[in-house]
């Protein structure tokens, strides 16, 4: 059992997660090395085992979740405070921000491919990640329908599902392609729906 890191461990750990990830980002997972992470983080060999054990797939999975932390923070404070279509709008001008200034590629799923999905942790990250962002999409059409914008009988689940399945397509294609133009056209069609029931229930 691993025993429970210090406040300046954590710190450190921390450092080199975040190093490594701009590493990665910068060289690619299949071309960045130990060395460069090294490098980067100042840190030695002997340090960064200490941290990571199992070596580079255990650093990876770790820059991983971090990949996955900074999805949601970067949505924030919109996506926790979708209460009215103008924070919709908001979120949704962040979203597209954010993925067309990463452009054609995405860290988290360059690791979880070069990774794999065998590899311990990396599945259960996607997942996780995938279950907080759909919960705070709910959460955001449940404000919607306690202030009266939208029906109590909307299928909450099912439409936060569909909005960030819609979302996970626009940006699919910009990743193959490097325009944002159906990540955009996910995202209003997936509001103005929304939007749609609710001037229906008008």
């Amino acid at each position: 059992m691993r025993r429970e890191l210090t406040a300046k461990g954590k710190a450190t750990r921390s450092r080199i997660v975040e190093g490594a990830a701009a590493v990665l980002r910068e060289k690619g997972v299949a071309s960045a090395t130990l060395d460069d992470v090294m490098a980067r983080t100042r840190t030695s060999k002997s340090q960064l085992f200490h941290y990571f054990p199992a070596g580079k797939d255990e650093l990876l999975v770790a820059v991983a979740q971090f990949e996955a932390d900074q999805v949601l923070a970067d949505q924030q404070p919109y996506l926790g405070c979708l209460d009215s279509w103008e924070a919709w709008g908001r979120w949704r001008d962040v979203v597209v921000e954010r993925y067309e200034a990463q452009g054609d590629h995405c860290p988290l799923g360059s690791l979880f491919h070069q990774v794999g999905r065998s590899t311990p942790g990396m599945r259960v990250i996607v997942i996780e990640l995938t279950r907080q962002w759909q919960e705070s999409l709910a959460r955001g059409i449940r404000a919607l329908q306690a202030r009266g914008l939208v029906p109590a009988d909307v299928d909450v689940d099912m439409r936060a599902a569909a909005l960030l399945a819609a979302i996970q397509g626009g940006v699919s294609i910009l990743l193959s392609t490097g325009e944002s133009t159906h990540l955009r056209a996910a995202l209003d069609q997936g509001i103005a729906d929304l939007r749609h029931v609710g001037s229906v229930m008008a």
